[in-house]
């Protein structure tokens, strides 16, 4: 009867519909990436998070070889191990709550999927606190907001990412705290730390929010101690336990510029950038553009809003401070990267609370203006085709002409599919980005050109399979130089291989497959020589310039 009663509602109506439409075209988006094997780096993410959790499912709790690989001790000349927890470089333990979801989709795909409904999820979860506070009306503008923002949209067709879970868990809190539900209110709270390391930063600001506002002075205080608490612990004491990659790599990586060593804690950064209040201010300000055009995109489709709400700024200060800080080719400044999304719950409930005190700015004239600035948001992230999901629509690139066509993407994934049905299951492998995800659900797998690793038997082995993807190479590599350097590096690989102790077996539409100790196919050897004189005029090119 409540749910009878609930949809006689228009807006509510109205939400479900937006929210199964937002639903269904980002599930189409990232299933067709995904099964055309679209060339794209954050597919190796996807492998590690679908290889993270089969590991999990089978006993191996947080095991990853491809998560191995991006650890300070194999860039410092270690070989990759099956037995490498990834806690050591993100502390993710709330992901074990979707584990009775994997077990049903064992995929990577499965994980794109249960993403995009986290998000979907979290719309409606919104929807309710809005209406806490403000008018349908206004409430279904909010959350049409939240389906059409760029730091929705972009993180949600990316691949599957910890921080999906953040905007549900966010949402739900500040309900709770609304309800004064304070059980619930801690479980949330909770859970969001368990998101991993840093997403203590969001509860921070939460905390801070409540106590400098008063409302909770005592509850704001208290998970303001309780996230810094737990995130020094964690990067300082727990994490350690695992590997040494918080403190090798990643602090470094993300806030070298404030620290001179090698290797640095959580606590070094924090003192570093104490200590240097005028590198601070730059940080934050530079470069002045990207920073401008990063705000503008959360901004844009609130209508702008967040930036006279101090709510906003309140809620969401810390976790863009954090942003704002990190080096700029970790981010780029993006608002279509997965951090972005961190930002998302305390400007949109920042946004809320600023709707429930100026009710009467809400005139017909800004309803007209707020939904063209939905808009626009939309076509900015369509333009900007965010983690390639519109390559068969939008060129990946103009000056020069870079686009291949969906028929052409679809008969290359056909070749790639033949490829990979010779490769028994439980063999051990190594592939390339856009391959790699679909073969992650075993215990030995590496990103190519990565040949080695250390198995259960403590032994460290040559896969027995190879499979390389040079197609997507070859028609990018115009455009991006990247591309170009990678062509070659696998080309030579190939042939060092070659002359070792593996056998070319298979060559398709430019993909190849190596088996270990196996005797090349004459004929598969021959295209593979004929495909080097094809690509040889574009290195001939490059030494000539």
């Amino acid at each position: 009867m409540i749910w009878q009663k609930a949809f006689k509602s228009p807006q509510l109506r109205f939400l479900v519909g937006i929210a199964v439409l937002f639903w269904g075209v980002c599930c189409i988006l990232v299933l067709h990436r995904y099964y055309n094997f679209s060339l794209t780096y954050i597919s190796f993410d996807q492998g590690i998070f679908n290889q993270v959790f089969w590991n999990s499912l089978h006993g191996r709790l947080f095991e990853s070889s491809l998560s191995s690989t991006e650890s300070a001790s194999v860039m410092q000349g270690d070989v990759p191990d099956v037995s490498y927890r990834r806690l050591g470089q993100h502390f993710t333990p709330a992901l074990l709550l979707w584990l009775p979801f994997y077990a049903i989709f064992q995929s990577p795909a499965g994980l794109s999927i249960l993403q995009v409904t986290l998000v979907t999820a979290a719309g409606f979860m919104l929807y309710a606190l809005a209406r806490h506070h403000l008018s349908p009306q206004l409430s279904s503008l909010i959350v049409m907001s939240y389906f059409g923002a760029i730091a929705v949209i972009g993180p949600t067709v990316a691949n599957f990412h910890d921080i999906c879970q953040v905007p549900l868990y966010s949402f739900g809190l500040f309900l709770a705290l609304e309800k004064r539900k304070w059980w619930i209110v801690g479980v949330l709270a909770i859970l969001l730390l368990l998101v991993r390391e840093d997403s203590g930063i969001v509860l921070f600001s939460i905390g801070f929010y409540l106590a400098i506002s008063r409302r909770h002075l005592r509850i704001g205080i208290g998970l303001c101690l309780l996230s810094l608490a737990y995130l020094l612990i964690v990067t300082n004491l727990i994490m350690p336990l695992f590997s040494q990659d918080i403190s090798q790599r990643f602090m470094v990586e993300q806030f070298g510029q404030f620290v001179d060593n090698e290797e640095a804690s959580t606590l070094d950064v924090l003192w570093a950038i104490a200590r240097n209040p005028g590198r601070l201010i730059a940080e934050i300000v530079m470069p002045v553009g990207k920073t401008i055009s990063y705000l503008l995109g959360h901004w844009v489709p609130l209508a702008f809003v967040p930036l006279v709400a101090p709510e906003a700024w309140a809620l969401a200060g810390f976790p863009l401070l954090k942003i704002l800080l990190l080096k700029a080719e970790v981010t780029a400044l993006s608002p279509h990267w997965r951090y972005a999304m961190s930002l998302v719950p305390g400007l949109f409930y920042g946004t809320i609370l600023w709707w429930a005190k100026h009710p009467d700015r809400y005139t017909r004239r800004f309803r007209f203006f707020w939904t063209a600035c939905i808009g626009l948001s939309l076509f900015f992230t369509m333009t900007a085709n965010p983690s390639h999901v519109l390559s068969w629509a939008i060129p990946d690139s103009f000056q020069p002409w870079v686009y291949v066509s969906p028929p052409g993407q679809w008969q290359h994934s056909q070749a790639v599919r033949s490829l990979l049905t010779q490769i028994p299951n439980n063999a051990s492998v190594t592939a390339t980005d856009q391959i790699v995800s679909h073969l992650s659900s075993r215990r030995e797998v590496l990103r190519f050109p990565g040949i080695q690793l250390r198995n259960d038997l403590d032994e460290t082995i040559s896969v027995e399979y190879a499979i390389a993807d040079l197609w997507y190479l070859q028609r990018y590599e115009p455009a991006f130089e990247s591309y170009r350097n990678s062509l070659k590096l696998m080309l030579d690989t190939i042939n060092v291989l070659l002359e070792g102790s593996y056998g070319l077996i298979d060559f398709e539409d430019g993909v190849v497959l190596l088996q270990k100790e196996a005797n090349s196919n004459q004929t598969a050897l021959n295209a593979w020589t004929t495909y080097q004189q094809e690509l040889a005029p574009i290195f001939s090119n490059e030494a000539s310039l």
